[in-house]
């Protein structure tokens, strides 16, 4: 027992050490973000800014006029490449899962081969496909072609494969159509899958540079990823300005994870007998 908690002892040690790494750089950008240009460029570690200030944020929303079209860009961007993956990689995967019907296999060996494409290989003809469409500097061109994900396609087929059956199956025998049976039994049950898919999605799209990098050239129309870059010039960069608008950056995300972090912690603790109980209480609910 003394044994076991001394090496739990050092393993704890260990991960409090990495958090603190971890977040020291964060700490500092944060910190930066009220400093104002001079005293970042001027070097040094101080985590307490000498000259504190708040113009940094105010530059970033009032005199930068295209910051915030930028930010709802990207939440425009993010919400709807989110949902569309949620629905149609779920709907991709349940068929795949459960529905059979010719050419299931092969098409499942097409999704695994497309995971072992680089997704750089297919800029160019993803450019000029959305070129041939007129989708360049669209919201469209910046949404579309990231609806579908193979990636999550694929895992949304592994959890409904280990899905009971013996729920599918009541829902059939209460007159539910396999229609009605995955949006009324199957998907809600989901929600840890869908969670860690909405997360990884919507981070991705949030963080993502190099497509609205070549599909757009209208400042308009840039996501932040991209907006950032704005504050780097040949000759001298806006360091105070990037810390704040990174900052601004961030929350979004936090808050997308701190929303659907609780159905990762449910997800965990749900167990058979709660998803048997749970699938009938929505059957009997949605006959009612």
């Amino acid at each position: 027992m003394n044994n076991f908690r001394w090496i739990r002892g050092i393993f704890y040690s260990i991960l409090i050490l990495y958090a603190i790494i971890t977040f020291l750089p964060f700490a500092w950008a944060l910190s930066a973000s009220f400093k104002p240009l001079e005293e970042i460029i001027a070097g040094g570690l101080n985590f307490i800014p000498h000259d504190f200030t708040f113009d940094n944020y105010r530059n970033i929303f009032i005199e930068s006029p295209l910051f915030g079209r930028w930010f709802l860009n990207s939440v425009l961007v993010g919400v709807f490449v989110t949902g569309l993956n949620i629905i149609f990689n779920s709907m991709a995967g349940y068929a795949l899962a459960r529905v059979k019907f010719p050419g299931n296999s092969l098409l499942l060996g097409i999704i695994l081969a497309v995971l072992m494409i680089p997704g750089q290989v297919t800029l160019i003809p993803g450019y000029l496909i959305l070129k041939s469409l007129g989708w360049l500097n669209t919201y469209q061109g910046l949404i579309i072609p990231s609806a579908v994900n193979a990636t999550f396609i694929f895992m949304m087929r592994q959890f409904f494969i280990n899905f009971p059956k013996e729920l599918e199956e009541a829902a059939a025998l209460d007159g539910l159509s396999r229609w009605e049976t995955f949006w009324q039994v199957v998907l809600p049950l989901a929600k840890p899958a869908l969670a860690a898919q909405a997360i990884f999605i919507f981070m991705g799209s949030w963080n993502n540079f190099l497509m609205p990098l070549m599909i757009t050239s209208d400042p308009g129309m840039f996501t932040l990823p991209l907006g950032l870059n704005t504050f780097k010039g040949q000759y001298i960069s806006y360091w105070n300005y990037i810390m704040a608008a990174s900052m601004v950056f961030t929350i979004p995300a936090l808050g997308i994870y701190a929303f659907f972090n609780r159905y990762f912690i449910s997800g965990v603790t749900f167990t058979g007998a709660a998803l048997v109980a749970t699938a009938h209480l929505r059957l009997i609910t949605s006959l009612m």
